[in-house]
């Protein structure tokens, strides 16, 4: 059987993580999505706490890149989530289940790639 750690490591370690959801006053992540990967620490994983505003979220150093493995020390059912494909989106209300969703429009993000 693999480890949580060697699993995150195949798919990556890293996710982008709103600055909400991290620090000593975090709150918990309620909405996350996954997208294509920018590179190979990255999962594609994005998690967001649901009280980000617009505003919030144009400024690109609100979303921290940060590893997998304590967010979902913290949040054990963040990992039952992090096998799903890109193009998942789930989101959950307080002491509720995740539930997927599917009129969400997750947004492209520019990536350069070089091929050599």
């Amino acid at each position: 059987m693999m480890t949580e750690k060697k699993r995150h490591t195949r798919h990556g370690h890293m996710a982008r993580v709103s600055k909400l959801a991290l620090g000593d006053h975090a709150l918990p992540v309620r909405f996350m999505y996954k997208t294509i990967p920018e590179h190979s620490n990255d999962t594609g994983w994005r998690l967001f706490t649901g009280y980000e505003t617009t505003e919030f979220l144009a400024q690109f150093s609100n979303l921290e890149p940060f590893p997998l493995e304590p967010m979902c020390q913290a949040d054990p059912s963040l990992d039952a989530l992090l096998d799903q494909n890109a193009g998942s989106v789930w989101e959950r209300l307080p002491d509720q289940p995740w539930q997927p969703v599917h009129n969400f429009e997750i947004p492209v993000e520019e990536v350069d790639v070089v091929v050599n």
